[in-house]
């Protein structure tokens, strides 16, 4: 099953500075990590965005998604990363276990030197790369990004898998791009003026994201919701008749009120963010 976010590219118009808008594409960032999040998509917006717009958040997300180890090989000095020192840590977790093929921790690790034996050198945080063999089906030239398991550190076992690392990955697409995806699962509008979630609601909603085999949730941005973002007047706020079936006409298959008693006038993305994963990732 796959978790999708999408996030507009005037996710931090109302931050003041840089150091703001770090901050709050690190919530994001975080939140996105703790809930399991398997793909975070910068769509445009280009009517709200102000100072900073989706080139800045999709560089910065995809820092922060980098592993410590790896982000002085991966990333140059850029005008983007200048306050990432606010970030906070993303702490991603692995599965852990040694003794077969079907164990270990997953890490990212980047190829810093390709021999002419098939073997290449990784750095995987380890003290010092590894000499590791290319997958036969496989082709990895110097500066890529792979997916290491490591069954053991003394002595050092590990082998390329062909296999997502622990965390998200980060792309730029227009909003209906990244909805017509096959493994968008669910289509829900993250909206105030969306039908609201009760507990009695949420057994469906569960469900349809089950049979749906995943679930892609999408956000407006500060003070700009995404019926502004789309144009459009806001939805009726229904309950739509068959939910697992998917949309009629409509880019979503469900407009969501996930925090129908708001005592703030503004929620931000970031917050809406954590709201919404908290019910939707709950299971049967």
């Amino acid at each position: 099953m796959t978790l999708s976010l999408l996030v507009p590219s005037s996710l931090t118009r109302e931050a003041p500075d840089k150091r703001e808008a770090t901050r709050k594409i690190g919530t994001v960032a975080r939140t996105a990590v703790i809930f399991g999040v398997d793909r975070i998509t910068v769509y445009p917006d280009p009517d709200g965005d102000a100072a900073r717009g989706g080139g800045f958040v999709a560089t910065v997300l995809a820092y922060a998604a980098t592993p410590p180890y790896l982000r002085k090989d991966v990333w140059d000095r850029r005008d983007e990363l200048e306050q990432v020192g606010v970030l906070p840590p993303l702490r991603v977790g692995t599965r852990t276990g040694s003794g077969s093929d079907d164990s270990g921790s997953l890490r990212q690790g980047l190829v810093t030197e390709v021999g002419s034996d098939g073997r290449v050198r990784v750095n995987c945080g380890l003290q010092h790369p590894i000499s590791l063999p290319v997958p036969g089906d496989r082709s990895v030239r110097k500066g890529e990004r792979v997916t290491v398991r490591i069954s053991s550190r003394r002595p050092v076992r590990a082998k390329i898998v062909d296999h997502d690392p622990p965390g998200y990955s980060v792309d730029r697409a227009d909003l209906d791009t990244a909805l017509d995806r096959a493994d968008s699962g669910l289509r829900v509008a993250a909206s105030r003026h969306g039908v609201a979630t009760t507990t009695g609601r949420l057994d469906r909603l569960v469900g349809a994201i089950a049979d749906r085999g995943g679930l892609t949730v999408a956000f407006g941005a500060p003070e700009r919701g995404l019926p502004a973002i789309l144009g459009r007047d806001p939805p009726a706020a229904e309950w739509p008749a068959d939910l697992e079936s998917g949309s009629d006409g409509d880019r979503f298959d469900l407009w969501l009120n996930t925090i129908p008693d708001q005592g703030s006038e503004v929620v931000r993305t970031e917050e809406a963010a954590i709201a919404t994963l908290a019910c939707l990732t709950l299971t049967e």
